[in-house]
């Protein structure tokens, strides 16, 4: 339990250096951090993970191969620190509900919100045109970024009334579930 104390004291480490029992572990912790906007970006780096893992499976001749694993390793790298400042974001809210720490508790979900769609039709890309071998491994990446998009859009509802980004972010966790949809082949 000392790892969980931790994660919400100011000394926190970052959720990227802990291993996963610990991250498994600070979840159901009654602490505010890790809330549903860390695990959504958390969810959403696994399934850009499992996008260009699949990805590098495909055919050689893919032409667009080189390209989606480029891109899933893009969207990744940017998704996984967004863990850390949703944490850091929703702590500094807590203590200080001023206008910049709303701003920010509602900017860092639609950014999740956002590449968790694009990893979503990156997704459904690499099961309709990737290795079939591996097309459960891009459906399942396509349901992971699906969920972070909804959990993301939630949020920025959540936080904020009035804004337009509240209607963009759920755009995109619509499109994240219709790619997912896509993606998931069991039907074709």
């Amino acid at each position: 339990m000392r790892t969980v104390a931790r994660l919400v004291s100011s000394e926190r480490r970052s959720f990227l250096d802990l291993s996963l029992k610990e991250v498994l572990d600070a979840v159901p912790a009654r602490t505010p951090a890790p809330g549903g906007g860390a695990v959504a970006a958390i969810a959403a780096s696994l399934a850009a993970g499992l996008v260009a893992m699949a990805a590098r499976f495909a055919a050689e001749e893919w032409e667009r191969r080189a390209e989606v694993v480029g891109r899933a390793e893009e969207l990744r790298a940017r998704v996984e620190p967004l863990a850390d400042a949703d944490a850091d974001a929703y702590g500094a809210f807590l203590t200080e509900r001023s206008q910049a720490n709303v701003e920010r508790i509602v900017a860092i979900p639609f950014e999740i919100a956002e590449i968790a769609a694009e990893v979503a039709e990156l997704a459904a890309l690499v099961a309709a045109e990737g290795n079939p071998n591996v097309s459960g491994d891009a459906a399942a990446a396509g349901d992971l970024a699906a969920a972070a998009a909804s959990i993301g859009a939630r949020l920025v509802a959540l936080n904020t009334t009035g804004d337009a980004r509240v209607a963009e972010a759920n755009v995109h966790a619509q499109l994240a579930a219709a790619a997912a949809r896509r993606a998931d082949r069991r039907d074709d």
